[in-house]
């Protein structure tokens, strides 16, 4: 599954599945070209996060041959079905080249991203039914992340509680001792 794709065969975007999606689920394609993606860009040479919808829980919406992404996103999105996650490596040629994107993205930049495909869906004003049936299944997807979302939270408030209460337990206990310690000297 983690098998590395060179989907420009010149090794400027490579294409690497960390979660396949269903074998039924659809892909981008002529008739669903808008695309709905999770995702999170970092700088290859440093590690550093220059872009992500996880931290506020958002989608990024757009259409497939349109221009509005970097070419790899192009290349790569359309290879995807729905529900797969993918690591994208892109070379600077099919991302933002040597002008970068300042202040984030320097020039002659290697980007990696994770990116999520959530939905396909069709352009405005064509096949209505599926659109509204899409749109109510988003919904209930960014339902299901909230209620994780909600749910890691309280796991790490009840860990924090935990743990202060287990320093409290030691930090009484190392009282406990000391009070002992000075009673043991006074009884001499």
């Amino acid at each position: 599954m983690a098998d590395a794709i060179d989907l420009t065969g010149d090794g400027g975007v490579i294409k690497t599945i960390l979660r396949k999606s269903k074998t039924d689920a659809v892909g981008p394609t002529e008739n669903f070209p808008l695309v709905d993606v999770h995702y999170e860009g970092t700088l290859a040479d440093t590690g550093e996060v220059f872009d992500t919808t996880h931290e506020d829980n958002t989608i990024f919406s757009f259409e497939l041959g349109k221009g509005s992404v970097i070419k790899a996103w192009e290349i790569a999105v359309k290879t995807m079905k729905v529900g797969e996650v993918a690591k994208i490596t892109c070379k600077p040629e099919y991302a933002y080249g040597s002008a970068g994107s300042p202040p984030d993205i320097p020039p002659e930049a290697t980007l990696v991203f994770e990116v999520e495909l959530v939905a396909c869906r069709p352009r405005k004003g064509s096949s209505l039914g599926s659109v509204s049936e899409e749109r109510a299944r988003l919904e209930e997807l960014k339902k299901q992340r909230e209620l994780a979302a909600a749910v890691k939270e309280e796991e790490k408030k009840k860990r924090e509680e935990a743990k202060a209460a287990a320093a409290a337990r030691l930090q009484a206990k190392l009282e406990a001792k000391k009070g002992q310690g000075k009673g043991k000297g006074k009884a001499k």
